[in-house]
């Protein structure tokens, strides 16, 4: 069923975080105008949605919009009326209402809906489009939009293109069917394909003025009702079979306990399905009668989503990575939130250059989602806030591979990265040595220079916060033993730009002499990795720090 069309209890994971968060501290005039732009954008959607079939977001993402919304208005007690269906509404009344499916936001609300109920089924929750079918004498006669619940449009000049429904019954019945016309997919795990935008697609056709044939017949009917049926839902899901409309049968199983129905919902997830899916209906075996049947979640179904695969998530700031070579790359720190059972509190942008061209805030509500399923990953900017915080970004030309070999307020983070490079693996191979511990050694001043760790004493370590006899000693045993490194693993340490296989000889002087043509006549080196070199070489700071490390007796300076 559609997420967008079965708007009632919005209990999702979103509530456990975000929402259920404190109120914003903000001004009663900002929370009403952050509301009022919230609710511009559902709306917007909504529109776009049942008025020309065109969905402009992803369901789980309208579906955190729509709970922030609501977390919104009561933060800031706004009585601002909402009706998300009001676009949605047609001119047709329903044979019998479309109720609407509480959602259930976690395994405990699952089990405590089960509680005490008996004749309990599970169904797979079909990802596509609600409708009402009218069958007189057999013949299926009208094709109605959920619409409002109460009032649909009338999609019956679709039906001839419709080659995949049944349309003719064995039997001349006159009958009411309600259930979901979905894009039919080959095999489809819903785990690892997702969505596939498979409902927009057939709610795109469907607002057409008209569908060929070719497209009809790749639009699927799932039933998951028949109002009017049998009083059992065994009973109404072998006469449907009967019927032409084995797929209720096929894909309903009654169950008894919440580890069934846990086993079916991973089931269906991760197993082909004919159809994309969004989580599992549960339903009782008996309901009331057809004629009392309302638009509003009843006490007889709910429905329990699968994870989401996009989260909705409030930036709380935007600081800024620089590493050794002077790469920038801005780290978005979110209000915490759980992404199919990961926690996720930072999410990297990659480039300078991303972070300005969405240009993102403190208060943003931006998508994420594990790229590989456990990379966090941005996939876009969802809602702006109105206050638009300025943030303070490092200037690019400030850092590059040749600069910040000393310490200083806006070289702080590339000089300890090279710091943390120098003692890494691909350096020196400072045993339990990281960026902790330099950050450390820096803060405290002990260390302004990249290689003043070398004159540091016992009793230097011992003044800084933070370490201890054992750890002091940790320390010197370190650095001692760098002392003794080879001279192709101090260049290494330092960050020269030249490939792992060449052989630099074992004297420094001889390469600072060598100009760019000189470069290129080492095997594997071209012209800008020459260029490169020269550069690296020749440069101020790092004769500084070559004669520097000549002061402290390091073999080959």
């Amino acid at each position: 069923m559609s997420l967008k069309l079965l708007v009632g209890f919005l209990a999702s994971a979103y509530l456990s975080t975000a929402v259920a968060a404190d109120c914003p501290a903000w001004p009663a005039e900002r929370g009403r105008q952050e509301s009022a732009q919230l609710q511009a954008t559902l709306a917007k959607w909504d529109e776009h949605y049942h008025r020309h079939g065109i969905s402009l977001v992803a369901d789980e993402l309208y579906d955190q919009s729509r709970q922030r919304l609501h977390w919104l208005q009561r933060c800031f007690s706004l009585n601002t009326v909402d009706h998300p269906l009001a676009s949605a509404r047609g001119q047709i009344p329903h044979p019998v209402a479309h109720t609407g499916v509480e959602k259930l936001a976690n395994e405990q609300a699952v089990a405590g809906w089960m509680r005490g109920k008996q004749g309990i089924w599970i169904q797979p929750k079909v990802d596509g489009v609600a409708v009402s079918l009218v069958f007189r004498q057999g013949r299926l006669r009208q094709l109605l939009s959920r619409g409002d619940g109460i009032h649909g449009h009338d999609w019956s000049r679709h039906i001839p293109a419709l080659g995949g429904l049944t349309q003719q019954l064995p039997q001349p019945l006159d009958m009411v069917l309600q259930g979901e016309l979905y894009w039919a997919l080959d095999k489809h795990v819903q785990a690892s394909a997702g969505g596939l935008n498979a409902r927009g697609t057939v709610a795109g056709l469907l607002a057409r003025k008209q569908i060929n044939a070719e497209q009809g017949q790749n639009i699927g009917l799932f039933v998951w009702d028949w109002p009017q049926g049998p009083a059992s839902q065994a009973e109404r899901l072998a006469k449907l079979a009967e019927l032409g409309f084995a797929d209720s049968q096929r894909y309903s199983v009654a169950i008894s306990t919440y580890e069934q129905a846990a086993d079916w919902r991973q089931r269906w997830y991760r197993t082909p399905l004919p159809f994309a899916t969004d989580g599992v209906i549960l339903r009782l075996d008996s309901r009331p009668p057809a004629e009392r049947w309302r638009a509003k979640p009843p006490y007889w179904i709910a429905a329990w989503k699968y994870p989401f695969r996009q989260a909705l998530a409030e930036v709380r700031d935007v600081r800024f990575r620089v590493g050794r070579t002077g790469r920038i790359t801005p780290m978005l720190h979110l209000e915490p939130l759980t992404l199919d059972d990961r926690r996720i509190s930072l999410v990297s942008l990659g480039s300078l250059a991303r972070w300005q061209a969405l240009d993102i805030r403190r208060g943003d509500q931006v998508a994420v989602s594990l790229a590989g399923l456990t990379i966090p990953r941005l996939d876009s900017v969802v809602h702006r806030s109105l206050h638009r915080e300025p943030v303070a970004a490092p200037v690019p030309s400030e850092h590059h591979p040749l600069s910040c070999w000393q310490d200083s307020e806006s070289c702080r983070q590339q000089f300890i990265a090279r710091l943390n490079w120098l003692s890494g693996k691909q350096g020196l191979a400072m045993a339990k040595l990281g960026s902790s511990t330099w950050a450390q050694l820096v803060d405290s001043a002990a260390v302004g220079n990249l290689d003043d760790w070398l004159n540091l004493t016992r009793a230097d370590l011992l003044l800084t916060p933070g370490i201890g006899e054992k750890r002091a000693e940790q320390l010197l045993q370190a650095f001692e033993q760098a002392r003794q490194q080879p001279f192709q693993r101090w260049l290494r340490a330092i960050g020269v730009p030249a490939p792992k296989d060449l052989d630099l000889g074992s004297d420094w002087s001889t390469l600072a002499a060598r100009n760019t043509e000189q470069w290129l006549a080492q095997p594997g080196i071209g012209r800008r990795r020459a260029e490169q070199l020269r550069a690296f070489f020749q440069h101020d700071d790092v004769q500084i720090l070559a004669a520097q490390l000549r002061l402290h007796a390091i073999k080959g300076f």
